[in-house]
């Protein structure tokens, strides 16, 4: 599997994001620090700064994220926006949603090393999309490990998102419904993505 070895905070400066949207607060870079003139970006440039920036956030790779586009062009109703749905529907960004990890990387390799059920079933499986009814859980011989609990407590004062709801006594997140365009906190232009790959 391919996976992405980009420094967090020379990224973040680059696609103009800020690290706590990975899910570092303390990361923070010296690159570019006196702030040298920039020309005025493209169209063509903005729009393939949005596209890399979601697929940095998400830690997708061009060939799915092509794939997740071309789903979203399918679905009914605005096609931005039910790529974004998409992406937040991986079980991975689940597990980092409900607290599991403090980041999204995290979350990838814990989901990776089977220590999730969906439905009671284990999934090993990053990129596996969630459906409103389901349920995600801790399993059992994963509970004692101490970088659940940490992560748990640090992430217990976090609002979790309104499709999701989080049973802390039995580990456990239901997805409540599919989430919202508004329930996404990620600083990007979906329309421009769109534009992109429609040329």
């Amino acid at each position: 599997m391919a996976r992405n070895r980009q420094p967090i905070a020379k990224r973040c400066k680059a696609l103009g994001i800020s690290p706590t949207v990975m899910g570092y607060n303390k990361k923070t870079t010296t690159r570019n620090a006196a702030g040298a003139v920039r020309r005025k970006k493209s169209e063509y440039s903005l729009q393939l700064q949005e596209k890399q920036k979601v697929k940095f956030v998400y830690g997708v790779l061009e060939k799915q994220f092509r794939g997740y586009y071309e789903n979203a062009t399918r679905m009914p109703g605005k096609t931005g926006e039910n790529l974004l749905i998409q992406l937040e529907r991986r079980l991975d960004n689940v597990v980092y949603r409900l607290g599991f990890a403090a980041t999204r990387r995290e979350a990838r390799q814990i989901v990776t090393q089977g220590h999730f059920t969906v439905d009671g079933r284990k999934v090993n499986i990053p990129s596996f999309l969630v459906k409103p009814g389901m349920v995600v859980t801790l399993r059992e011989r994963s509970r004692s490990i101490q970088r659940f609990k940490d992560n748990l407590e640090a992430n217990a004062s976090i609002a979790k998102p309104q499709w999701l709801d989080y049973d802390a006594n039995t580990m456990t997140g239901r997805i409540v419904a599919n989430p919202k365009r508004e329930d996404i906190d990620l600083p990007v232009e979906e329309t421009l993505i769109v534009e992109l790959y429609s040329k």
